[in-house]
Order: C-alpha cells, then sequence, then structure tokens
C-alpha cells in the first residue's frame, strides 16, 4: 500500500512523465526510494538533469494530495496502477509512455478491447455533429465501445451518440478527475461512470491545462482499435490523435467534408495522406474485419412508428441534411407554430432529430 501511495505522490511531481519516472524506478527500485535518492544521483539519471531533479526533491504537495485520493476514492474513484488488474491492456500498446497511475471512475470491462476513438473539432458544424451521433450510434449497436475525450462539440456527440444507443462509452480527461472541463458536460461524464468509464493519469485538482490535452490523446488512440476524425482544421488536437494512432500502430479512419470548410481540411487530407474513408459504421468494421473474428453484434431492427398524414407530409420534404424550422414551414404550408409542434411530436417518436439554432432532419 505504502509503495503504491508513493507512486501515486511520483506522477503528481511536475515535469515528470511516465518515460522519466520508469527510468527513476529502475535507477533506484522503488517510488520511495526515488524520493529519499540524493539531488546528485537524481541528476545523473538519464534525462533527469537538474530542473527535474529539484522538482522532485522540492516536491512538497504528498500529503495533500493522498487527503484528496482518500476523499476521491471514497466517492467511487480508483487508483489504478500500471500492472494491476483493472489497468487497461489496451495501454500496453503506448509503450514506456503510458501512464503508471490512472484515476478511473466507472469500469473497464475485456468487451472495451472493440472499441473506436472518434474525434475532432469543438467548433464543429451541425453536419459533423449529426454525422458523428449517426456512426457513432451504428457502433454503439454493433457492440463497439466509444472513446473520446469530453470536450465540446465532435467529443461531446461522439459520447451522446453512443449513450443514446445503450451502449458503452470512454472518456478521457484533460484534467483532474474532479475538475470537469467543460463545465457543461459535468453530468454527461457522470453518466459515463454509470455507462461505461471515466478516466485521466492527471492527479485530483490539476486544471485543464492546454499543454494536458495533446498528452490525454495518446490515451484516446491506446484504448482503441482504430481513430475516426470527423472535422477537424489544419492545426486541430485531432490530428495529434491521429498521429498517436499511427505511431501505435491503429487504424486512422476519417469522414470526407466540404472542401470549402476549414474544419474538414484535416479530414480531407487524412484520406489523401491513406486514412481510410469512413461515412458509415459500417465502413470501419470492414476495414477491421480481419481481427474483429466475429465480434458484431446484430443492430436491433427499430420497432415500426406510426405517424399521422400531416406528420408523413413534413417527413417528404425532409431528408437527412438539417433544415430550419421556418423553411419546413415554407414548404409544407403551415404556420410556424404549427409545424414546431408536428415537429416535436416525430422527435418523440424517434423519427426527427433536433440540432443547434431549430434546425431538423430525419433520423
Amino acid at each position: 500500500m505504502e509503495e503504491s501511495l508513493d507512486l501515486i505522490a511520483l506522477c503528481a511531481v511536475p515535469d515528470l512523465g511516465p518515460v522519466t519516472i520508469r527510468r527513476l524506478l529502475s535507477a533506484f527500485g522503488s517510488p520511495g526510494a526515488v524520493f529519499k535518492a540524493p539531488l546528485k544521483e537524481l541528476m545523473a539519471v538519464e534525462k533527469v538533469g537538474a530542473s527535474r531533479a529539484r522538482s522532485l526533491k522540492n516536491f512538497s504537495g504528498r500529503d495533500e494530495l493522498l487527503r484528496s485520493v482518500e476523499k476521491l476514492v471514497a466517492g467511487g474513484v480508483k487508483t489504478v496502477t500500471h500492472g494491476s488488474e483493472e489497468y487497461p491492456e489496451a495501454l500496453n500498446s503506448i509503450g514506456d509512455d503510458a501512464p503508471l497511475v490512472l484515476y478511473m471512475k466507472g469500469d473497464i470491462i475485456k468487451e472495451d478491447m472493440y472499441a473506436i476513438s472518434i474525434v475532432g473539432s469543438r467548433k464543429c458544424t451541425p453536419y459533423g455533429t449529426t454525422v458523428t451521433e449517426t456512426i457513432s450510434s451504428e457502433l454503439a449497436g454493433m457492440g463497439f465501445t466509444v472513446i473520446s475525450g469530453l470536450a465540446r462539440g465532435i467529443d461531446t456527440a461522439a459520447h451522446t451518440g453512443s449513450l443514446v444507443a445503450g451502449g458503452r462509452s470512454i472518456g478521457v480527461m484533460g484534467s483532474g478527475i474532479d475538475v470537469p472541463y467543460p463545465p457543461e458536460n459535468k453530468g454527461l461524464i457522470e453518466r459515463l461512470s454509470h455507462s461505461g468509464c471515466v478516466l485521466t493519469e492527471f492527479p485530483p485538482g490539476m486544471p485543464p491545462n492546454r499543454e494536458n490535452f495533446p498528452r490525454r490523446n495518446r490515451l484516446i488512440s491506446g484504448l482503441s482499435m482504430g481513430v475516426l476524425v470527423v472535422e477537424a482544421d489544419k492545426k486541430s488536437g485531432a490530428l495529434i490523435t491521429a498521429r498517436y494512432a499511427l505511431e501505435q500502430g491503429k487504424e486512422v479512419f476519417s469522414v470526407p467534408g466540404n472542401i470549402n470548410s476549414q474544419v474538414s481540411q484535416g479530414p480531407n487530407n487524412l484520406i489523401k495522406d491513406g486514412a481510410t474513408p469512413v461515412t458509415r459504421a459500417e465502413d470501419i468494421v470492414k476495414e477491421l474485419a480481419p481481427v474483429l473474428k466475429g465480434f458484431i453484434k446484430k443492430q436491433k431492427k427499430k420497432a415500426a412508428v406510426e405517424i399521422t398524414d400531416e406528420e408523413r407530409a413534413l417527413c417528404d420534404i425532409m431528408s437527412g441534411e438539417p433544415l430550419h424550422i421556418d423553411a419546413v414551414s415554407r414548404k409544407c404550408g403551415l404556420p410556424v407554430s404549427k409545424t414546431l409542434a408536428v415537429l416535436l411530436g416525430l422527435e418523440l417518436k424517434g423519427v426527427v432529430k433536433q440540432t443547434g439554432g431549430k434546425n431538423f432532419h430525419l433520423v
């Protein structure tokens, strides 16, 4: 137990990543011995240097950290160390850069090895949101776990699509597990903890610093069989996740987008570079077929829905592309208030879905 606590503290020391910590453990044998080692001996370890050695020797947050961890554990959070039974086996694909300690709420189960990561822009378009929710839902219906990073935009749509379909989803945070980010996803984080898992390598209290997210992305790709990029501009963090996937020997998939849209530049360039283009979940399954070995579950057929003549008339003028309420009203010849009432009825029946700004499309 003491060694686990020492390891938790060691992983919370600023400027020490998993690779450096592994070098220190190799040199001194245990986390406790690392803390007790003289400054000069710490500096002598490969790529530790004076700055990191002093950061380690000056670390004074152990007691406060362990109190925070104790409180989190009492609230259902698990501290999972590398090599333990609950540690995600998939992260071994990261090698020496795999986290030595994870904070997890929820469970990772054997079936989560069949997982697809879906990532993309925070500033996504309605097209991106719709495509993400659709593909995520299809994957969940086949039994895949959907992984993403809990950010606004595509990440949130990926988690939501999976949960709505009754599937499992894993969220990888770029902050401490007690620091929900973005704040509006606090409820989503709670849902994931009951229908999958939320995890982070960052210690309690860690704010969502900008530099945390590129590091988080290697876990998103590491936990999955492949990464799907939906929308991303040329500098998007989603492309970092795709790069990690390639380094880890994972598949990279990409949703083609409007050539005039900035958020389609990333996915379209990935396709040029050899990523598999995806317009539906079956495209991913086809590419991964050699390693799935009959895993895919048959999707449940939707029960027939009874709709009125008035509702059918609206459906006939709509498609999978979002259409604003005003445009629907003009096409069907009904007042906006009446059109909205009919559309909301269709939404309750699962026939129509509403995106932002009173835009509606067929499911």
